[in-house]
């Protein structure tokens, strides 16, 4: 019998010694030992005795049998609550409860009684007989409930057998699958998948375990420790997690076996860590079945449309497969004319019995159409015409998505709008095999147009330098910008201003007109120069990188110039020259990236024929150059890079020609290690004359290392030139300079920190220089 907790009870008695206290305790340990018969008279007599004591409340009958649930409720003799069987008694909580009055008061009398002779004899005859399953059972005058008569249950007729019922022939030498010689990959330190080891069985294993470990538990718990428990708790997870790939990879009668090991033993194979594996068994790989893609077939264009969707029946099912050619036939729709088509989520019948899945896909094609005209709701902004203009459809062309996408690129590339929307609407409905015709809405919300910009700066060889500009990029709509701009510096001062009109009577053209005054001194020449650019062009942009690139232009100059010769500290007259020049471009580019390109190659000519006037002597001659790039990948961590350049200006005497139209060399994006423009033929004073002929290359590696996620590139390089004052280049005074820099790679392109040395310098070049500048050298 369980013992009730203890609970504080008043001190209503007191007891005549320690040795009558033992004797109570001692007899009621007795009776409690006693077999409940004798426990349940006594205590029946207790109840009796103690009826005029008020402070002592009658144990519960209950107390005085086993106290499993399934038992029935037993009263005691003269219990007063024996009229109603269905009141619960309470049961007695301490040992105390079970002490009868009559111990209380002569308790070496009442311990002398003894056990009642008829309830001991009771339960020696019981416990002496041997029981067998038919044995009546004994009386128990202790239970009210009486037993219940012996069930007489019918005899049931045999069932009919039932010959519609079909089992299964089971080969008795079959054995459970077993994958101890399969083929065993690691997904984590702890956790392994097992496959068959016949590779036909699951082909695209090495996949499937990749994807997994992409997103299993286990292998992320393996990144912080584990334990048994974890991996136990995560690996029925896993478990599911295999169960959902394996029905995406068509098999959906698989059986994963999983296993949790310790591997805590004394083995030599245990290494105290906890492992997982999970044994894969793919079963058949279900096919494709019918294939039902709604309406699709009352397209114009089914039959190609159906050929975009390469599924047919029987082939292996694959979930990715259904996402994949879902995708590759709206695209499909999208580009042959269907602007409102409409493809439902699909949805598989698997069908055990076939082995098979019956897809549906309701795809509703809604029409074929044609462009029409292309609506601005903002004419005074972007007007209509300069919309079509910029658009890469005529009226009647097919519908194409990618070239709405494209126009939309093309506005947003303005830089005059912040959101552009385009909602094909239909005008005419289809008619028969008379495609519609939409006409393509563009709402634009303007963006901030006028922009005031600043710079400040200084450099060893430039001084200090202060720039300013203010423009407004739609003064004259459409796209027509205006630009005044100013420099103030220690070696260069101008001021200018710029008209340039965007997609002028085309896509992607750019009209410029560009007037400046300048003052400029660099290392070679002193010139004050007044400058009429017009040019017109097509060119790539940050935004359209185009593969092909031209301009070609009108350059008007009025400039006076001289030779510096800082040795000598001579000051010489300032030349005049009325310069006239048509200057052209022609670049190829293959390139991946403009600002950071890692493969392909650029390569580029420019030619600019020019007729020069100097103290009323004319003179002419062609400046022409070639530049040329190539970008190569070596492995997943290194791009090497290299370039040239070859000039020259035939056609006229060097003294003929303006110091500011010579070539020279030295720079960030020339020779590094040399000031801008200081490589060059020198006279008899040390003067930098310039020349008629250049050469440069310059070869670098651009190294990734794991710096801020891979974004830190290390750059070691070496650059050459050559300047001649002849037409041809001689290569007899090659400058070389060399170093190392960085690139910090940002999601707009490349921040550049280069640092040079020139290694055969002349007395006037410095020992060190450093240029910063956005984007990759060359």
């Amino acid at each position: 019998m369980p013992v009730p907790a203890p609970r504080k009870t008043p001190r209503c008695r007191k007891w005549a010694s320690h040795s009558s206290l033992l004797t109570i305790i001692a007899a009621a340990l007795a009776a409690v030992a006693a077999p409940q018969g004798a426990v349940a008279q006594d205590a029946g007599a207790a109840t009796a005795d103690s009826s005029d004591d008020q402070d002592t409340t009658a144990p519960d009958a209950a107390a005085t049998a086993d106290q499993g649930a399934d038992q029935p409720t037993v009263r005691l003799p003269g219990d007063p609550d024996s009229e109603n069987p269905a009141r619960p008694r309470r049961a007695p909580r301490t040992l105390q409860d079970l002490i009868p009055d009559t111990a209380v008061a002569d308790p070496e009398a009442w311990a002398q009684q003894g056990a009642p002779q008829d309830a001991s004899a009771d339960a020696d005859a019981i416990a002496g007989e041997s029981l067998a399953a038919d044995s009546p059972l004994n009386d128990a005058p202790q239970i009210a409930i009486p037993w219940p008569d012996e069930l007489d249950l019918p005899q049931l007729a045999p069932l009919e057998p039932d010959d519609t019922i079909q089992f299964a022939d089971l080969d008795e030498d079959m054995q459970a699958p077993t994958l101890e010689d399969g083929d065993v990959r690691s997904v984590a330190g702890n956790l392994k998948l097992a496959f068959p080891k016949d590779e036909a069985a699951f082909p695209k294993r090495g996949e499937f375990t990749d994807r997994f470990r992409s997103m299993s538990t286990i292998a992320e718990l393996n990144k912080n420790g584990n334990n048994l428990a974890q991996l136990a708790a995560r690996a029925k997870s896993d478990e599911e997690l295999l169960a959902t790939l394996l029905r995406v990879y068509g098999y959906y009668d698989a059986q994963i076996i999983r296993t949790v090991e310790d591997n805590s033993g004394d083995s030599p194979d245990a290494d105290g860590k906890a492992q997982v594996r999970f044994d894969i068994i793919p079963g058949q790989h279900y096919r494709f079945g019918a294939i039902d893609m709604g309406d699709l077939a009352t397209a114009p264009d089914a039959e190609t449309l159906r050929q975009a969707f390469e599924i047919q029946t029987g082939d292996p099912m694959s979930s990715d497969k259904i996402v994949e050619e879902q995708a590759d036939l709206d695209t499909a729709l999208g580009e042959t004319g269907y602007p409102f088509a409409a493809i439902r989520a699909p949805s598989l019948l698997i069908d055990h019995d076939r082995v098979e899945g019956d897809l549906t896909m309701p795809v509703s094609p809604n029409g074929k159409f044609v462009f029409g005209e292309v609506v601005s709701k903002m004419p005074d902004f972007l007007s209509s015409r300069h919309l079509e203009e910029i658009a890469r459809f005529e009226r009647g062309d097919v519908y194409q998505r990618s070239l709405s996408t494209d126009l939309r690129r093309a506005i947003v590339a303005t830089g005059l709008v912040s959101s552009v929307t385009i909602t094909p609407r239909a005008v005419t409905p289809p008619a028969g095999d008379t495609p519609g015709t939409v006409a393509m809405d563009v709402e634009m919300t303007p963006a901030k147009l006028r922009t005031i910009a600043g710079a400040i700066g200084y450099g060893k060889a430039e001084g200090f330098r202060v720039e300013a500009s203010w423009e407004h990029r739609n003064l004259f709509p459409p796209e027509g910008m205006l630009r005044v701009r100013g420099i103030a510096g220690t070696r260069e001062q101008l001021l200018g201003v710029t008209f340039r009109k965007n997609n002028f009577k085309g896509r992607d053209k750019v009209l410029t007109v560009d007037a400046f005054a300048s003052t400029i001194d660099t290392d070679a020449y002193d010139a004050n120069t007044l400058s009429l650019v017009g040019s017109l062009e097509k060119t790539s942009t940050l935004l359209f990188q185009k593969p092909f690139s031209w301009s070609i232009g009108l350059e008007l100059v009025a400039t006076k110039e001289r030779l510096r010769l800082p040795e000598l500290g001579l000051v010489i007259p300032l030349d005049t020259y009325f310069i006239a020049a048509i200057p052209g471009l022609v670049e190829f580019d293959t390139s991946d990236d403009l600002l950071n390109p890692t493969k392909g190659f650029r390569i580029a000519g420019q030619l600019s024929p020019e007729v020069s006037s100097r103290n009323g002597v004319q003179s002419f001659y062609v400046r022409s150059q070639i530049d040329a790039a190539i970008y190569k990948s070596v492995g997943s961590r290194v791009i090497l890079a290299g370039r040239g350049r070859v000039g020259s200006i035939p056609g006229a005497p060097l003294d003929e020609i303006a110091p500011s139209r010579r070539f020279y060399a030295g720079g960030g994006g020339s020779v590094r290690g040399y000031g801008y423009d200081a490589i060059g033929p020198r006279d008899q004073f040390g003067a930098n004359t310039g020349g008629r002929s250049l050469v440069e290359a310059s070869v670098e590696a651009r190294i990734k290392t794991g710096f801020f996620g891979g974004a830190l590139q290390v750059v070691p390089f070496i650059d050459a030139g050559s300047v001649s004052q002849s037409v041809t280049p001689t290569f007899e005074d090659i400058r070389i300079g060399a170093g190392i820099g960085v690139r910090y790679l940002t999601g707009f392109g490349p921040l550049r920190f280069d640092i040079a040395t020139p290694l055969n310098p002349e007395p006037s070049d410095g020992p060190v220089a450093v240029y910063v500048s956005l984007g990759q050298a060359f």
